[in-house]
């Protein structure tokens, strides 16, 4: 399974239209490869490099399995809410210094059942044992 934009490339810099200095907007995704059995994704978008620890940028699951394009600026799934406290995409923004962004794609052999106010802790401990591949773009940006 690969995941791939056509807004930028593997390690390459993210446009800043899909920022916070831009329109703030997911960017376009490709899912090709999925492995047969795929039942769900989960999208997990997270920066490592924030300094109160990992900060989450976008959650969602039960992405619907025949995806293979998550257009810019939609709702692909069930969204939980993120390290802005917001149930949405937030930009990459960070205060200082390039960051890096894991766009992170699971294909589950399931739909999961949440609560609509669970948490990433949830999330990736209802995904255990259910996760069939795996695949990651990394973006960076860097405010001017």
């Amino acid at each position: 399974m690969k995941l791939s934009s056509p807004a930028f490339e593997n390690n390459d810099f993210i446009p800043q239209k899909y920022t916070c200095d831009g329109k703030d907007v997911n960017p376009p995704l490709e899912i090709t490869d999925a492995p047969e059995g795929t039942k769900s994704y989960v999208l997990i978008v997270d920066d490592p490099d924030a300094m109160t620890g990992v900060w989450d940028h976008w959650l969602v699951y039960n992405i619907k399995p025949d995806t293979n394009i998550i257009e810019e600026d939609s709702v692909p799934g069930i969204q939980l809410e993120n390290s802005f406290a917001k149930d949405s995409y937030g930009g990459p923004c960070p205060p200082s210094g390039a960051h890096h962004y894991r766009f992170n794609l699971y294909a589950l052999d399931t739909e999961l059942k949440l609560h609509p106010k669970s948490s990433k802790q949830d999330l990736i401990f209802a995904m255990e044992g259910r996760i069939l591949a795996q695949s990651e773009l990394l973006g960076l940006y860097t405010r001017e």
